[in-house]
């Protein structure tokens, strides 16, 4: 709650606010995650850094906040938190503005950051005219850079590091992958779902779906393996996933349906319940020894590896890593050169899987940088 001798102004690049959280609702609105305590605080990483803000600002917290807007939610699959069927994300919006508006909160349209000054406050441009604001304290909330069409780039990076403050170039996260198949296989199959499947890198497993795309694949079971991909590019590392097209099935289940004949290959299909996308899919990644052979044709049912050539690029990314650099800030996401700059949402370098937990982390870095602020008010610090 903001304290009434608080003026608040937001300065907005666009010519409306809210673009990016109009897109977030694309294809479904998951405004948070109904996961709690430890189970949402583990969704972020790196491990650990937004307790402090998740823990005064959670799930729970945000949905009561919505309620008390007239939003009530919903728990959708997997956990995921929607506002009630028939509300649009543009009627969500709308009451958030409302909300900061009846607080006489002031907005300020098509001002663009573009440097700070010699005293090291923002100045913004508006019809070619530069303007320096002075204030006690300045939240800046500039966002990472995927979704340019919605105004965002990364082109603050270039400001902050001009005043000493690190940044971290952007990268992709929760997106799709590159696969190198054959013309053929992207001719036929591009677009075709596949469904109930496992993939792991490394020791981390997730189940969940993919889509087959002319690029490669995309989907909710590939967006949370991106940070280890990210990391093994980094290291100049090839990565390999491992597709488990049978994940509540084991090995001996498998092979039991074969009581250890041998059949013919265009058998597949019918004995193993596996449908044609799949079966072209093993075959463009095994060899054809291995195909020909039952048992270990229901090795790779179990485990086909497919090498991974790169992520998408940012543009098509859900989110984004980078940013400011962590060990320049305090706890309360100000900047330690200069405490009453603080910066809180996607400009901060850290990451979090697709399911509402994207916007959980801004509503609680914003909670939490708020509360900061009042609390230094209240101490006259």
């Amino acid at each position: 709650m903001l304290s009434p001798f608080c003026e608040v102004h937001i300065y907005e690049k666009g010519k409306t606010a809210g673009r990016k959280f109009l897109v977030a609702g694309n294809g479904g609105f998951n405004i948070t995650n109904s996961a709690t305590g430890n189970d949402l605080l583990n969704k972020f990483s790196p491990n650990g850094f937004l307790r402090y803000a998740i823990s005064s600002f959670d799930s729970d917290a945000t949905r009561n906040w919505l309620l008390q807007m007239g939003i009530p939610t919903y728990v959708g699959s997997s956990g995921r938190v929607f506002p009630e069927i028939g509300i649009k994300p543009i009627e969500v919006l709308q009451k958030i503005k409302e909300k900061l508006i009846q607080q006489n909160v002031r907005f300020h349209y098509e001002q663009e950051f573009v440097s700070f000054n010699s005293e090291n406050n923002p100045v913004f441009k508006n019809n070619e005219i530069e303007i320096a604001m002075k204030a006690d304290f300045y939240i800046f909330v500039l966002g990472g850079a995927s979704w340019s069409v919605t105004g965002s780039n990364d082109l603050w990076r270039n400001e902050f590091d001009k005043i000493g403050v690190k940044t971290i170039p952007f990268q992709s996260s929760n997106c799709g992958i590159n696969v190198e198949w054959t013309e053929d296989f992207k001719s036929k199959y591009a677009g075709t779902p596949l469904k109930n499947i496992s993939i792991s890198i490394n020791d981390f497993t997730i189940k969940g779906e993919a889509l087959i795309t002319h690029y490669g694949l995309e989907g909710n079971a590939v967006y949370p393996i991106i940070a280890e991909v990210r990391k093994m590019i980094s290291k100049n590392v090839e990565p390999i996933i491992h597709i488990d097209f049978k994940p509540t099935n084991s090995i001996v289940q498998l092979k039991n349906k074969i009581a250890g004949e041998t059949i013919p290959t265009k058998n597949y299909k019918t004995v193993f319940n596996l449908n044609e996308v799949q079966l072209a899919l093993i075959k463009q990644f095994t060899s054809k020894e291995i195909f020909i052979q039952p048992e270990s044709f229901i090795s790779s049912i179990k485990n086909l590896s497919i090498p991974v050539s790169s992520l998408r690029p940012i543009e098509e990314s859900i989110s984004t890593v980078g940013g400011i650099a962590l060990e320049e800030l305090n706890e309360n996401f100000s900047l330690k050169k200069f405490p009453n700059i603080i910066v809180i949402g996607e400009m901060l370098d850290w990451d979090a899987p697709t399911g509402g937990y994207l916007l959980q982390g801004c509503f609680s870095t914003a909670y939490y940088a708020a509360t900061s602020i009042l609390n230094s008010l209240k101490n006259g610090e």
